[in-house]
């Protein structure tokens, strides 16, 4: 039996497109993790074929014990946000997986021209690292064993992930509404 999501996407989640899409892909993922770096690809194809459809969410899931710079990276993103750039940190922390030192996070928040003080200020707010531990907790919460984690319509998929699988469970919850 699949696993539930027990926090379903709201407002302050960090998402593309309108949350009452009839599509919510909701992802819990790991800025080091190379599978969260490869699915990231996938993600801006699958967005593009369902664009109005679809409503994608992204939720931190560090795991520091194998992924040390990880949760650091989840912070980086959150300061981004306060500066209205979530998600063009979030794709350069993902095309840099390989390299997400305190230093190189710092070098791309100079690349996007982001006021680089506040930022730095920022990756101290008590505020920023409270809400990665909410998301972890509410991925445990939900079945979250690995990133990337994906549910659809508030249900996780079991097994492997890949473009494919995810692209084909959007497109079967897609042809069960319509078919309502």
């Amino acid at each position: 039996m699949n696993a539930t999501l027990k926090i379903p996407a709201h407002r302050r989640d960090h998402r593309i497109g309108l949350i009452e899409a009839p599509i919510v892909v909701i992802e819990y993922g790991d800025y080091e993790c190379p599978l969260s770096a490869k699915a990231n690809t996938w993600i801006k194809e699958i967005l593009k074929e369902f664009k109005a459809d679809l409503c994608y969410v992204f939720r931190h899931f560090p795991f520091t014990d194998i992924h040390p710079h990880s949760a650091l990276a989840a912070i980086a993103a959150e300061a981004a946000a306060k500066e209205h750039r979530f998600w063009d940190m979030h794709h350069l922390l993902m095309e840099n997986y390989r390299n997400l030192s305190g230093e190189r996070i710092i070098e791309m928040a100079r690349e996007l021209d982001l006021d680089t003080e506040r930022f730095i200020q920022n990756l101290d707010i008590d505020e920023l690292m409270d809400n990665v531990c909410q998301q972890i907790v509410s991925g445990e919460d939900s079945g979250v064993q690995s990133t990337p984690s994906f549910f659809v319509n508030n249900i996780l998929l079991e097994g492997p992930t890949n473009y494919h699988s995810l692209r084909e469970e959007i497109s079967q919850n897609l042809n069960h509404l319509s078919l309502r």
